[in-house]
């Protein structure tokens, strides 16, 4: 009898390990933690101290596949990083009284922050308070099942929530920046760490007033950062290895805000352009310049920035924030090998302002929501033009608090308001023209803030504690 007990506790010991295999594939750091009980609580402790390791622990659930949605929205903004949805499909202009399906929600931690998706699968950056620790998940689209996680620890309070960027991934990579400024890139395919570094152990970023909310952006293979920081403005990192490519030295006094880094082209040249506080400045994107401080402008500089620059064409870009700071038009030109950018105009916060999300250029005009000090029309959907002269409001009975929106090639608007009630408009030079509404959270979401995603169809957003998948397409 004792060798029988001894055979099949030794089966049984064996089932067990092989299962906790097929849906764990921990780093060392995760064998680490599961030998010690507490360690995350104490890693998350040490965190405060400057002291996270990024490699983390690893869970995967093999058992869950890759999504099928095809089409890709590889980080904030989308594709051109212009939150226009080139992929959005034939969507339904009308919804009937329950309005669009949800094909499923989940739970996330409390935030803003919004997946980027490539082939089936969303990168989410998310916190788990129940954990201490930041946690990069890969859903698959489709149905929002967990395929991995890499979570690292470090302590994070409530602030207005606590993630708020959005990864980028190119299929093979993912990046992401945390709340505290941690950036992580893991393999896209299997979660496999590749490097993580703290901007502020590296830099001497200061974490902005809300945490981070820099969004990455994924360019000819480098992780491009502002971490704004005491010694490096700008910083090109291989995605591979992290090994730094090029760091661009702050020029002074500009620090971190809540904007994330854009590309623009004067004068046939690419560069990365960041509101940082303190001032705009454009760094080269290509070449033997690559990372070259081009500019600086100080002629728009408000103590709080969340939206980021909006690109148009001839060199020219928006920059606005709220608080009262209203909005300016530059252009970036060239004089041989001497850069400027000259302030066009100004608008006020009544004309044309935005408090967090960026505006959208589409067709030639501008679009954005205005902020709750934007006068008589606050809160309203508005159009200006590139030069200056605003077009329309949506009108009282329209409006959308701090949420976020996204448009088609064709000028249909999905937006939603900080309850999430969602509203569908045609869009153009002669106004506004709702199409559908419905309250998605029965009014009762709270802080739904994060950028929409939109790809054939499926149509992801979020309020501070859910995420979902909708489906707005049509027949």
């Amino acid at each position: 009898m004792p060798y029988l007990v001894t055979a099949v506790a030794a089966v049984l010991a064996a089932w067990g390990l092989r299962r906790w295999l097929s849906h764990e594939a921990p780093t060392a750091a995760a064998l680490r933690a599961a030998a010690a009980a507490g360690s995350l609580a104490e890693a998350a402790a040490a965190a405060t101290l400057g002291e996270t390791d990024l490699a983390g622990c690893f869970k995967a659930d093999r058992e869950v596949p890759s999504g099928t949605l095809a089409g890709t929205w590889p980080g904030f903004r989308g594709p051109a990083r212009d939150n226009i949805a080139p992929e959005s499909g034939r969507l339904a202009e009308a919804w009937g009284h329950d309005g669009p399906r949800v094909l499923w929600s989940i739970d996330v931690g409390d935030g803003h922050a919004m997946p980027a998706l490539s082939g089936g699968n969303l990168y989410l950056l998310d916190y788990d308070e129940s954990r201490g620790g930041d946690c990069l998940r890969c859903l698959n689209a489709d149905t929002g099942q967990e395929r991995w996680e890499h979570l690292y620890a470090v302590k994070t309070k409530r602030n207005h929530g606590i993630s708020r960027t959005v990864a980028a991934t190119d299929g093979e990579a993912v990046v992401s920046i945390g709340p505290q400024c941690h950036v992580l890139c893991l393999d896209a395919r299997d979660g496999t760490y590749r490097w993580g570094i703290s901007l502020p152990r590296r830099y001497g970023t200061k974490v902005p007033l809300w945490y981070a909310g820099q969004c990455p952006l994924i360019d000819g293979g480098l992780a491009i950062l502002a971490p704004a920081g005491t010694n490096v403005l700008f910083a090109g990192l291989d995605l591979k290895s992290g090994e730094t490519v090029f760091e661009t030295p702050n020029p002074g006094g500009l620090a971190m805000s809540h904007a994330s880094v854009m590309v623009l082209t004067a004068d046939g040249v690419r560069q990365y352009i960041y509101a940082a506080l303190g001032g705009i400045v454009g760094v080269a994107a290509d070449g033997e310049a690559r990372g070259r401080l081009l500019w600086r402008a100080d002629a728009f500089n408000p103590s709080v920035i969340a939206p980021s620059p909006v690109p148009l064409s001839e060199g020219r870009f928006f920059m606005t924030a709220g608080y009262g700071s209203g909005g300016a038009m530059f252009r970036v030109s060239r004089a041989g090998e001497a850069w400027r950018v000259e302030l066009l105009f100004k608008t006020d916060r009544k004309q044309f302002a935005s408090e967090q999300q960026t505006p959208v250029f589409h067709d030639g005009r501008l679009y954005t929501v205005l902020p709750s000090d934007g006068g008589g029309d606050r809160q309203q959907f508005v159009c200006m033009t590139p030069k200056g002269e605003r077009l329309w409001a949506s009108g009282p009975a329209n409006t959308f608090g701090l949420g976020p929106y996204v448009l088609t090639p064709d000028g249909l608007a999905v937006l939603l308001d900080d309850v999430g009630t969602l509203s569908l408009a045609r869009v153009g030079p002669d106004g506004f023209r709702v199409l559908a509404r419905h309250e998605l959270m029965g009014r009762k979401g709270r802080d739904a803030w994060g950028p929409m995603i939109l790809v054939n169809g499926r149509l992801f957003l979020r309020d501070s504690a859910r995420l979902y998948c909708l489906d707005l397409g049509g027949s």
